[in-house]
């Protein structure tokens, strides 16, 4: 996709070059990024990957010589990937609805540091407060078996199902990123670790491939049938500014924070699981209330009156559909409200967007509703709950400079066991 650039009033209005989603497997290996920075890529519209390898991977030639004997193996390679996690700031469970989100990146996310075997084995070690910190298994053979060793196996199969050619690699997997704290954490694993798998193996593989092969991995592997947010917030995402994205067409523009803001990200201490369960009910409720009004998502239903459109939906379907709809319609008055720099109006957009959430969407928990009405208090303009939700983590917006000690006041009320992640930006 051609690079575009829009001014619009109080924000860069920059659209994101972005190649399209699907990519494909080149063989002309002129279009080879190799071993390169992240950020280097093939031609737009797909990815490469080179091959086949110059040595056979599953074994060493033994040369013989006339003294001494010496073992001729390929050297050992190393390549380390990162990705950042991500807030929300509006736009919550929409993404699988063809909605509106408005992500920001953190500066916290993942690393992998991965190094080349001499056979198909992947090891994998974390210092992750996960169960197991270790485990390994042989390309080919990926199973899903529930831990979150099954983003990596994801990955390496999505990766050699689309023709990569790639062998074994040890992987140590650092993160400042709390996990299940509904800031993106599989997401960020799945797209650090491909960037050190693709200069690992000189595998050119843009953002946009990324982006898909690591949400494939997520929906086929981790069993969240979750949107693509994470990930493209993931690898597109910036600290500084917002995106706002269209998740129907993926379009994207850059909206620049105001200066006189900054977000406080407090995790609750509860944790989710999106796969087992409640999640993924509510993209199946979606789905459900699509196919009572007769349309493939909920996007397009924004034209119609929404009291008509509730009149038809059964119990609790009604009440999933107008958190979408009236989401999708906070995201655009946010984006104005940036804009015009109202940021007591945007709090107030923060503040209805958690009622939807915790009375409409029902994904909020006490902890969180806790820890909203306790930011609120403290004089934020307005706070919500961020991510899945079944737990994580509430965003609180301040005045700038006003974020650490907000979080301070919020966990000195807090009756459970939270702290603070970050001040964004």
């Amino acid at each position: 996709m051609a690079q575009r650039a829009r001014r619009a009033a109080g924000g860069t209005g920059e659209r994101v070059a972005r190649e399209p989603l699907t990519g494909r497997v080149s063989r002309d290996w002129s279009q080879v990024v190799g071993s390169g920075p992240v950020g280097e890529r093939a031609a737009p519209t797909r990815y490469a990957v080179r091959g086949p390898y110059p040595w056979d991977r599953t074994r060493c030639a033994v040369t013989r010589r006339r003294a001494p004997r010496r073992l001729s193996c390929p050297a050992m390679r190393r390549a380390t990937g990162f990705a950042p996690g991500r807030i929300n700031l509006i736009g919550e469970h929409t993404d699988y609805n063809d909605g509106l989100v408005m992500p920001i990146a953190l500066r916290l996310g993942v690393t992998v540091a991965a190094t080349s075997r001499d056979d198909a084995t992947i090891r994998l070690t974390t210092d992750a407060p996960v169960t197991p910190q270790h485990g390994s298994y042989i390309l080919g053979t990926e199973r899903s078996d529930g831990t979150w060793l099954d983003r990596a196996k994801g990955v390496t199969a999505i990766l050699a199902r689309e023709g990569a050619r790639i062998g074994g690699f040890g992987a140590d997997v650092r993160s400042d990123l709390p996990v299940g704290a509904g800031l993106g954490s599989s997401a960020a694993f799945a797209i650090a670790l491909l960037r050190a798998v693709s200069k690992l193996f000189d595998l050119a593989v843009d953002d946009a491939a990324a982006a898909r092969i690591a949400h494939a991995a997520e929906s086929e592997f981790g069993g969240a049938r979750s949107g693509m947010l994470d990930q493209l917030a993931s690898v597109y995402g910036r600290p500084s500014d917002a995106l706002l994205i269209d998740m129907r067409d993926h379009d994207t523009e850059v909206i620049a924070l105001p200066r006189t803001i900054e977000v406080a990200v407090i995790d609750s201490g509860t944790r989710h699981e999106h796969a087992t369960g409640e999640y993924n009910r509510r993209r199946a409720e979606c789905e459900q209330a699509c196919v009572h009004l007769g349309v493939v998502s909920l996007r397009d239903v924004e034209a119609r009156p929404l009291d008509e459109i509730l009149e038809r939906l059964p119990s609790p379907l009604d009440r999933r559909v107008r958190h979408v709809v009236t989401e999708n319609a906070r995201v655009r008055r946010a984006v104005d409200a940036v804009r015009a720099h109202d940021d007591a109006g945007l709090g107030e957009i923060l503040d209805a967007s958690h009622r939807s959430l915790r009375d409409d969407y029902q994904v909020s928990t006490p902890e969180l509703d806790q820890l909203v009405q306790l930011a609120t208090g403290a004089g934020a303009f307005g706070a919500r709950m961020v991510g899945g939700g079944f737990g994580g983590s509430i965003i609180a917006l301040t005045r700038r400079g006003e974020g650490r000690k907000l979080a301070t006041r919020v966990l000195e009320g807090y009756r459970g066991d939270g702290n603070l992640v970050a001040v964004v930006p």
